[in-house]
């Protein structure tokens, strides 16, 4: 049948349209994805080349240099030296126990020192350099480097690490630095990217750990240009760390090497304050260690050495340390009763030997007495029932204020590790921690130092700066942070009449200088460095009526842990004070034979600045104090000179 003309023009209509449908279709999806394109490769363009830069470019930190740490006069005493090390990534290595055993061949790795690197390599990411072996020599280091294309992954790099140049002297003040523990991160709430670098140090204990934000400096970053897997191909770019901030210490390099040399021998801790300033110009205490040994990994032989001597070199005895004062404390009771005018500084008080309450006997060091006692004589004498009769008219409540007023039961904020608070004993502080009620007898014990009072050195330093100055001295151990000075610690006045004070200076006066006080032996000849001063003996052991009906043991017939503590505080000038000190030796016997002595040695050398001249002792002990001080081990000093007159 055939088609009209009609029927065959509105077929071709038909598909004319269906043509333009369709190629309008296709136009609409033709511009679509051409719109899509232009997006991702004009509008979005930066953001995928970023994700491609991402995949291609390999950041790492740059550790900083650390912060250098120096005494007032500007002597190194904690720098950095360089290291020569070798690292591994252990994703640049097929075989990382072949690379190691090929290293072992070339420089000295112990078989402790190839586990550790296993477990180090398994630990870290498979990016992150590990070291596998430090403190190479540069000879060791060149062995490395030529043989560097056999070692896949393995890169010699030159370093830093800590050294401390004047060993012992700061082990306890500046401490020492260490790699970063399991333990340190735990605890440590800084997230700096830099501690999880394998073997990065920080600040352990001292001002190495208390200013470890200021010492640390901040990280750098260099790219690396990576191929497929990872492998560092070329270095694109870095910024570099920037160093830690330079530690300025209060600390005098030269006087803290006599203190440490003066102490040796002895469990002991020796304070010196300005007390114009508060600057701490020598914290001691013996016998110290070589915090090089920490830095370099210490031995077990070593440590162990350290740990299980009895003197505890480990321990800060200076600041750590708390001990009874004994005597040393008695100026406190003085001043808490001159001001309730609970006393005149005239008035006598009878010492017979002892005092009784409440069916206790409680003892002079003095079994006979002292007979009729006034405020200078008390001091000048060390006179127990004196106080023991200002406690029961003052209290413990004014007694305790009036300690915590000097710098005792305070824990003041120097950067050191574990600075004791102490203890200033109330009834309440008893009640709390005791379970019991205060009676009488707590109250003449804590007048002399004893019962449940604690002071450290570095306290009984300020309270003695404190009671030459009538001001509220504060100890400074930072001079200055990158050359910026820190605060003075001159402190305000403390509110004492200065009569009062005038008064307890004076007997403080009489214990040093005058025929009859504890200290007379060991009196400074040289008026214009005369020292004022009170000494104390702190029991450690009760003395029971059978010792004392048949005779106190003398220290000497004791064990060694059973003697007393020795102590001495004191300030020089005594006319126009510039330091303050305090000594305390463990288990040294009584303070005016085995504190005194040392504290006299250490004020000469604070004010003279070198070795104590012969001329400023008296001229019997010249010769005995002359071998002495010949025997110490010290540098940057002179011997002792004999006087030209009475050479």
């Amino acid at each position: 049948m055939r088609r009209s003309a009609k029927d065959t023009e509105e077929s071709a209509a038909i598909l004319s349209r269906r043509g333009l449908v369709l190629g309008g279709g296709m136009a609409v999806v033709t511009g679509i994805l051409g719109l899509r394109m232009r997006h991702l490769q004009v509008d979005q363009a930066d953001q995928f080349r970023l994700l491609a830069e991402e995949n291609r470019i390999n950041i790492r930190l740059l550790p900083p240099a650390r912060g250098q740490i120096f005494d007032r006069n500007g002597l190194l005493l904690a720098g950095n030296e360089q290291n020569y090390r070798v690292t591994m990534v252990r994703d640049e290595v097929d075989d990382p126990e072949k690379v190691l055993r090929d290293l072992a061949q070339l420089i000295p790795m112990t078989q402790e020192d190839m586990e550790r690197a296993r477990e180090e390599l398994r630990k870290r990411s498979r990016l992150v350099p590990v070291t596998i072996a430090d403190r190479l020599s540069w000879e060791d280091l060149s062995q490395v480097a030529v043989n560097a294309p056999a070692l896949p992954g393995i890169t010699p790099e030159v370093g830093l690490s800590r050294i401390y140049p004047r060993g012992a002297d700061f082990a306890h003040i500046v401490g020492y630095v260490g790699p970063v523990s399991d333990y340190d991160l735990s605890r440590i709430e800084d997230k700096d990217p830099l501690l999880q670098i394998p073997k990065f140090q920080i600040g352990k204990t001292g001002s190495e750990n208390k200013m470890e934000h200021e010492l640390r400096g901040k990280a750098g970053t260099k790219r690396v240009e990576v191929n497929a897997i990872g492998r560092v191909m070329r270095e694109l770019g870095r910024d570099e760390s920037q160093k830690g901030a330079n530690v300025q210490l209060t600390i005098d390099a030269t006087l803290q090497n006599f203190v440490q040399a003066r102490l040796a021998g002895e469990s002991a801790a020796a304070v010196v304050i300005d007390v114009e300033t508060g600057d701490l110009v020598s914290i001691g205490s013996a016998p110290a260690f070589d915090p090089n040994l920490f830095v370099r990994g210490i031995s077990v032989k070593d440590y162990g050495g350290l740990t299980n001597n009895k003197y505890r070199p480990l321990a800060n005895k200076a600041v750590q340390g708390t001990y009874p004062p004994g005597s040393t404390f008695k100026m406190v009771t003085a001043l808490a009763a001159l001001e309730a005018e609970e006393i005149r500084p005239d008035e006598t008080i009878r010492c017979f030997g002892y005092t009784e309450v409440a069916n206790r006997r409680f003892h002079c060091w003095k079994r006979g007495g002292h007979g009729r006692m006034n405020l200078r004589n008390s001091l000048k004498q060390s006179c127990d029932v004196y106080y023991y009769d200002l406690a029961q008219r003052v209290g413990i409540e004014k007694i305790s204020a009036m300690a915590r007023r000097l710098g005792l039961g305070e824990r003041h904020d120097v950067p050191m590790s574990a600075v004791a608070s102490g203890l200033m004993p109330t009834k309440a502080w008893k009640r709390e921690n005791r379970d019991n009620d205060w009676v009488i007898g707590d109250s003449l014990n804590a007048s002399i130092g004893q019962g449940f009072v604690l002071t450290s050195p570095l306290q009984l330093a300020v309270m003695t700066a404190r009671l030459a100055t009538n001001r509220a001295v504060s100890p400074r151990l930072v001079k200055s942070v990158d050359g910026v000075e820190t605060p003075s610690g001159a402190g305000e006045p403390l509110g004492l009449s200065d009569e009062m004070m005038a008064h307890v200076q004076g007997g403080m006066f009489a214990v040093a200088n005058e025929s009859g006080g504890t200290a007379y032996g060991t009196r400074i000849a040289d008026k214009s460095m005369r020292m004022a001063g009170k000494t104390g003996t702190s029991q450690v052991r009760n003395i029971t009526k059978a010792e004392r009906a048949r005779g106190v043991f003398r220290n000497a017939d004791l064990p060694w842990e059973r003697r007393d503590h020795a102590l001495y505080v004191g300030f020089a000038p005594a006319d126009a004070p510039k330091y303050a000190i305090a000594v305390v030796v463990e288990h040294g016997g009584g303070g005016s034979t085995a504190a005194a002595p040392i504290a006299r040695d250490i004020m000469l050398a604070a004010q003279t600045g070198g070795m104590p001249p012969l001329s400023a002792y008296p001229s019997a002990q010249r010769g005995r104090v002359s071998s002495a001080l010949k025997k110490l081990e010290v540098w940057g000093l002179d011997e002792p000179k004999a006087p030209d007159s009475q050479a």
